[in-house]
């Protein structure tokens, strides 16, 4: 099924590997990759593809924020990328950092942004070209808008008014970092956190969910069922995901925003980290 009959709201958003392939060589496209582990870059990327590191390019460095309205021109820019740059996201983990990277750009108000279907993986089982090669691109010329904060991005504030007036809270993380068990994703090192738990009132949807087994998004119908069906969200609602860092929310909130048109989502990217230390927030466990 093409990504056209996949029933999205915004399909425009969503590029197929074959795209990619067949504009690898467009001068206004510009791809980017963007990992967990920042390795994986140098042992094979796409040809042109030019990475964005999550840790070093798009945070602060001394304090936990984004970088600013003018690092994100200077990064931009160094990267051969202009405000009228089409910008194509790819990563590992079924596209949860290039989500992530996304979220970001469209912090900053960049119109043209992109994800490859499938990501990383789906193009090395392709048995696509992959090079070492780290290209180089002319200086674009970006002007950034003031970082949205308050529109797409929902503060610890934000999120206890939230769940006073019973909105809709979607944990993307494990079962076991849901319930309590867990202070993060099972197989890392359980640390980062004073407490266990979830905050009142949110749904556990794990964020892979919605994808399928070869890191693609599950179509329309699908999603449906996983986030209203099974629940009870729907688009007239306000809705805040969060996890632990705000990288696997940043993949659900592309779904709910985009996949299914939802216009009113943010994502809460101090997440279980902020909250889980927090003085005086209410939290619930399961164990």
């Amino acid at each position: 099924m093409s990504i056209e009959e996949r029933g999205y709201v915004h399909s425009e958003v969503l590029v197929s590997t074959d795209w990619v392939a067949e504009n690898l060589n467009t001068p206004n496209i510009r791809l980017v990759e963007s990992n967990e582990d920042i390795l994986l870059y140098t042992q094979g990327h796409i040809p042109g593809a030019i990475q964005i590191d999550w840790t070093t390019d798009l945070n602060d460095q001394v304090k936990r924020d984004y970088i600013g309205k003018a690092e994100f021109e200077a990064m931009c820019e160094s990267n051969g990328i202009s405000n009228d740059t089409t910008v194509v996201f790819y990563g590992d983990k079924n596209n949860w950092w290039s989500c992530y990277a996304f979220w970001v750009f469209k912090l900053f108000g960049h119109e043209d942004c992109r994800i490859m279907d499938g990501g990383s993986m789906k193009w090395a089982n392709e048995g696509r070209e992959t090079t070492r090669e780290v290209p180089t691109y002319p200086k674009g010329s970006y002007k950034a808008k003031e970082r949205a904060d308050y529109k797409i991005r929902a503060f610890r504030d934000q999120v206890l008014a939230h769940i006073q007036n019973s909105g809709a809270l979607i944990d993307v993380r494990s079962p076991g970092e849901f319930s309590g068990e867990l202070l993060h994703m099972p197989n890392y090192p359980q640390e980062g956190t004073l407490r266990g738990g979830h905050i009142p009132g949110a749904k556990n949807v794990p964020w892979s969910k919605a994808a399928e087994e070869d890191g693609s998004f599950k179509d329309a119908a699908a999603l449906r069922t996983i986030y209203e069906e099974a629940n009870g969200l729907s688009s007239d609602k306000s809705v805040v995901a969060y996890c632990r860092i705000g990288e696997r929310s940043s993949h659900t909130w592309f779904v709910l925003t985009y996949l299914l048109g939802y216009p009113n989502v943010r994502n809460y990217d101090g997440s279980w980290t902020e909250w889980g230390n927090s003085v005086g927030v209410p939290i619930e466990k399961s164990v």
